[in-house]
């Protein structure tokens, strides 16, 4: 078992991380990757410091974003926690429980 897994399964373990927060965070990922969700002719900018994400997160987040775009947000912890740079993952547990807010901040054109 490599060290990464343990350090997953610990922190799963102590109920620090559940599979909510992993889809949120891959939702959150599509976000950074795309704000304007596959709008076909809409293109937003957004300075993703300006909603607490580092330039060096965001970097992940976009190719995590990418990687997984038109993904189910419920992909296996293990697999999503080893793209992780160390900052992406000092920054994923810091604001874990705040994740689902980016789906409201870009809400989907479809919803009322």
């Amino acid at each position: 078992m490599s060290h990464e897994h343990e350090e997953l399964l610990h922190l799963q373990q102590s109920a620090i991380l559940r599979p909510t927060h992993f889809a949120d965070l891959i939702r959150t990922a599509q976000l950074v990757f795309d704000p304007a969700s596959g709008v076909s002719g809409r293109y937003i900018v957004v300075d993703w410091q300006d909603f607490g994400i580092p330039d060096d997160v965001a970097e992940n987040l976009k190719l995590l974003g990418q990687k997984y775009r038109y993904a189910s947000p419920s992909i296996p912890a293990e697999i999503i926690w080893e793209q992780l740079t160390q900052s992406t993952r000092i920054w994923f547990l810091r604001n874990k429980d705040e994740l689902w807010k980016f789906e409201e901040f870009f809400p989907a054109l479809d919803e009322d």
